[in-house]
């Protein structure tokens, strides 16, 4: 079982749309600790990507990924514009020349832009930050790959470990970003950058899920 590229095209305007629903809940997510902008940025950065949509159809994988991080990058703001352009371009570094992949690539590309994001952010599992979701999901998934699991089941066991992660920020003290200026008053709200990065993964599942050669 492997994922196209033209597979990898309807996850990104599947997850498109899902920002687009969820403007307004990650809005609100973020009102409580950030700047109540996390929506409207994911929003408007990922509609410029669907603008560029017809020039990636014919490109590879790891070309999609990184044209979607540099649009990403051009067009959002606040701390999420950077954060996920870095998430993209990572992946696509990984996924250079690729026409498809199996779930071994998508757990290195998915450890590759998690470390990157790490490294520009400076964050750590447990800051309360959108790692708090993808961590846990890069480990469910090496640890997938390494028994040899489908590819619907490794896309299963990362979005429920994201899930997990994601809820697991509601109580957390935020320790970077926005958030970690309200000390002790950012516990009991669920992190928004975790909020779409699930929403990532869970998209990714939804649509990978049932794919095959």
């Amino acid at each position: 079982m492997a994922i196209t590229r033209d597979q990898v095209l309807a996850w990104l305007k599947a997850f498109i749309q899902v920002i687009a629903d969820n403007k307004d809940y990650l809005t609100e997510l973020d009102s409580a600790i950030g700047d109540a902008d996390h929506g409207a940025n994911m929003h408007r950065g990922f509609q410029a990507v669907l603008a560029k949509m017809p020039g990636m159809e014919d490109a590879d994988i790891g070309t999609i990924f990184k044209q979607t991080g540099m649009t990403l990058l051009s067009t959002v703001g606040g701390a999420g514009g950077p954060l996920y352009a870095t998430f993209f371009i990572q992946a696509g570094s990984k996924l250079a020349g690729k026409m498809e992949i199996e779930l071994e690539d998508w757990a290195d590309a998915l450890e590759a832009a998690t470390a990157g994001i790490v490294n520009r952010g400076k964050a750590s599992l447990g800051d309360k930050t959108m790692i708090d979701a993808l961590s846990p999901a890069v480990d469910a998934l090496k640890q997938s790959v390494a028994e040899k699991v489908s590819l619907s089941e490794g896309l299963k066991r990362s979005t429920t470990a994201a899930e997990e992660g994601m809820k697991a920020t509601i109580p957390l003290v935020a320790r970077k970003g926005r958030a970690s200026y309200l000390g002790e008053r950012s516990a009991g709200h669920q992190d928004p950058g975790a909020t779409s990065s699930f929403l990532l993964l869970e998209t990714a599942m939804k649509t990978w899920s049932n794919s095959s050669k």
